[in-house]
């Protein structure tokens, strides 16, 4: 029994063995996030272009858009990275509505369109279009049309900071909610029990 131990050791030990053991836990995290394997850009474009020839335009964008599973997280990362950034150092300017606005509509463009490394820009535009999320979506991105024009169109502090509030609160309250299953519908009842009271 020992020296089976002794021989599981020195497999473990063995770069090659630590290398698979990588690449399992790779192929799992691309499962979860729905991605294909899809780490031979040639093959995937070879194969798509014997696709019809009458394709969406997000389709024709995928198919120039091939980037390996690295390349993708390299971007996911760096997107979120990039949009945290911007989101944190809007807390800087708070005070300034019109740099705040811009700023934090960065960031959070810039994390939305993270996801769009991981899953690729066709499945996030059909999830962000789905019967359950449309009125959530809509909400968000006119929020986030609204915010802008107040801080660089109208330069009014006030409209600009309802307007912050209207894209934090669509942000949270509708858009992040509608991805979580039951979330809505769970929070929309612990509102009604907090605030339901009979005189």
């Amino acid at each position: 029994m020992e020296k089976i131990n002794q021989a599981f050791e020195k497999v473990k030990m063995n770069p090659a063995f630590e290398k698979v053991k990588m690449n399992q836990a790779f192929e799992k995290m691309k499962m979860l996030v729905g991605m294909e394997d899809d780490d031979d850009p040639e093959a995937a474009a070879s194969s798509s272009s014997a696709l019809q020839h009458q394709d969406s335009f997000m389709d024709e964008f995928n198919r120039n858009c091939t980037l390996s599973t690295k390349q993708r997280f390299y971007g996911f990362a760096i997107c979120l990275a990039a949009g945290l950034t911007c989101t944190l150092l809007s807390m800087l300017v708070f005070f300034h509505p019109i740099k705040f606005a811009i700023t934090f509509t960065l960031g959070n463009l810039l994390s939305l369109g993270s996801t769009a490394f991981l899953i690729g820009p066709k499945r996030q535009v059909t999830m962000m279009l789905d019967p359950v999320r449309i009125y959530a979506t809509a909400i968000y991105l006119a929020s986030i049309i609204i915010a802008l024009f107040c801080a660089l169109y109208a330069h009014n502090k006030i409209l600009t900071l309802l307007a912050i509030i209207l894209e934090f609160g669509a942000l949270i309250g509708k858009y992040s909610l509608s991805y979580i299953p039951f979330a809505r519908s769970m929070v929309s009842k612990i509102m009604l029990a907090c605030f339901d009271t009979e005189f």
